[in-house]
């Protein structure tokens, strides 16, 4: 008899099915089970009530997109390896695994990106998920990691995880559009997975499936706009992340804080960070240090963390790059005058600091080349925004937007300095 299949019920595919007991040994280990303690859209809850979903769901779903396209590619009559399968299944479900609490939203505290962190983990010999990798072959964990940091020499296993048209993607915007209650990132997956096929190193898309890919595309253009990039997701974003600078620079001035949890409060002290030790931050680490300094004698401290807790962010302002250093200097003044540490309660947001991104085609010159989604005619290979309107438009005239952040005691006079010319 062959190995028991796993079913497990999703809202977005509808079941995940696990056929080899080597990806239910993985959902299983304590590296992955800590996904679930991580939020998929890091702060967005706040903005969006039901955007409380995880990374760990986000993996498993990240997995199934995987296994379709690879049924797809059989029933198609394309031959798969089995042992090559297996390896971008088993990256599609632990690409994630480097992730920190509150995912993106604080990922530059942590001293090296998710993947680098992923990576690690994957790599160090003491975790269960490297275990039950190299219980596979020794070579196995860290082939999985090249798939993942795109090292890999067979791309087409790459492109799969990480692309314009990849399994991370057709997954998050459909559940992230789900969760949040948007309409933005709906599309027909089950079409996509019908028209899509290797060719050479890349996944590429047949020409009768256009339209349909646009309609992914201009999914993932206006989730950036409406739910990634939208303004109060930014606000709790802002004032997240002043409340953990106000706390490392009281530690490192040798003001104890009270994080509530032991490795915590050892990295805002200066310790460094080893994979044990990241492995045990999550958001509720996060969460239950803020219901500390929500009660710190520090003011700033105290202010900041009540903010967050109880949904009083910053207000916001358009704030173009062509505004002069004076205007801002004149706002510092003005928010000092009012009572408040512009260091704390004064913050710049710009679109080149968001994590998510929209499709330009092959206009960003040689990395968007290499990235750029390709429809297959029979004979030649041709690039989307080529044939599209509405992709040729936004390809061509990337957006961007900057805002200014600040406590609504003083938008009074914000508001009225940015609008002076």
């Amino acid at each position: 008899m062959g190995e028991e299949e796993k079913v497990l019920k999703d809202p977005v595919h509808g079941y995940i099915y696990i056929h080899d007991s080597l990806f239910w040994e993985l959902i299983n280990t304590p590296e992955m089970q800590r996904l679930r303690r991580v939020r998929q859209l890091g702060t967005a809850y706040l903005t969006y009530p039901g955007g409380e979903h995880s990374r760990f769901s986000h993996a498993l779903g990240a997995y199934e997109v995987v296994r379709r396209i690879l049924q797809a590619f059989d029933r198609n009559g394309y031959s798969v390896d089995p042992d090559w399968g297996r390896l971008v299944m088993a990256a599609a479900l632990v690409h994630d695994i480097g992730h920190g609490p509150f995912s993106h939203a604080l990922e530059p505290f942590w001293g090296q990106t998710h993947e680098d962190w992923g990576e690690a983990i994957l790599l160090d010999p003491s975790t269960a998920v490297h275990q039950v990798l190299a219980a596979v072959d020794p070579g196995f964990p860290g082939e999985v990691a090249a798939v993942i940091q795109k090292r890999h020499p067979n791309r087409l296993a790459v492109s799969m995880v990480s692309s314009q048209l990849d399994a991370d993607r057709l997954d998050y915007l459909m559940r992230d559009s789900l969760f949040t209650g948007v309409d933005y990132g709906k599309f027909d997956l089950e079409r996509i997975l019908r028209i899509i096929l290797p060719h050479g190193d890349r996944l590429v898309v047949k020409r009768s499936g256009l339209h349909t890919i646009e309609a992914y595309l201009l999914a993932r253009y206006f989730m950036y706009w409406q739910v990634y990039f939208h303004p109060v997701c930014r606000s709790a974003e802002v004032v997240l992340k002043k409340t953990i600078e106000r706390a490392l620079v009281l530690c490192r001035e040798g003001v104890p804080v009270g994080a509530g949890d032991p490795v915590l409060e050892g990295w805002l002290g200066g310790e460094p960070l080893d994979v044990d030790r990241y492995l045990a931050l999550d958001d509720h680490t996060i969460m239950t240090a803020l219901a500390h300094f929500a009660r710190s004698d520090d003011a700033i401290l105290r202010d900041l963390a009540r903010r967050y807790r109880d949904r009083r962010l910053f207000r916001y302002v358009s704030f173009p790059a062509q505004k002069s250093p004076r205007i801002y200097a004149e706002i510092e003044r003005r928010v000092r005058q009012a009572g408040y540490d512009p260091a704390y309660y004064l913050d710049v947001d710009e679109t080149s600091e968001v994590y998510y991104d929209y499709y330009v085609g092959d206009e960003g010159g040689a990395g968007q080349r290499e990235q750029a989604l390709y429809l297959w005619d029979g004979e030649e290979l041709i690039e989307m925004s080529r044939l599209s309107r509405p992709l040729s438009g936004i390809a061509r005239e990337p957006q961007a937007e900057r805002r200014l952040y600040f406590p609504e005691a003083v938008e009074h006079v914000v508001k009225e300095r940015v609008s002076r010319r």
